[in-house]
């Protein structure tokens, strides 16, 4: 897919305006075969300071387990982003166009006494009353892994 696809879309999808205050998101993770392996929620405070979106990410899953993030996401000129937060190796990268928007990231996600490094193809697509929908392709090695998909609402 190519964001530049979505350029006319509506409603127009600027994350630093949807993401400036509280939003909560419900979400799963799918292994490769299509089995819903977690189920989580997450509630996300967001804020904007010149050229900079901060998103402080607090996650409960359904197994009890908390995790907190904190994204920091520099604002770039003609829709593109930059961002970076516990657990992405290096740079996240994105762009938006019209009510998409597409950001790639490797993340190095603990699993057990494990940890593995996944590469995230991460689409958002803002719908009509705040609504926007979140699905992320999930690869290690070029290979399918899983997806997340998630459903954010503004507070």
């Amino acid at each position: 897919m190519d964001v530049n696809d979505y350029k006319y879309n509506l409603p127009e999808f600027i994350l630093e305006d949807y993401f400036n205050g509280k939003t909560v998101a419900y979400g799963v993770f799918e292994n490769r075969s299509g089995e819903i392996v977690n189920q989580f929620k997450v509630n996300i405070t967001g804020s904007v300071e010149g050229d900079i979106l901060t998103l402080d990410e607090d996650f409960k899953y359904k197994n009890g387990k908390l995790d907190k993030r904190h994204w920091t996401i520099k604002i770039l000129p003609d829709g593109y982003y930059e961002g970076t937060t516990n657990g992405v190796i290096g740079t996240a990268r994105g762009k938006r166009s019209g009510n998409a928007f597409n950001w790639i990231y490797v993340f190095d996600l603990p699993v057990g006494n494990k940890s593995y490094k996944l590469k995230f193809d991460d689409w958002m697509f803002l719908q009509e009353d705040g609504v926007m929908i979140n699905r992320a392709y999930v690869s290690k090695w070029g290979f399918n892994v899983g997806s997340v998909t998630l459903s954010f609402y503004k507070e």
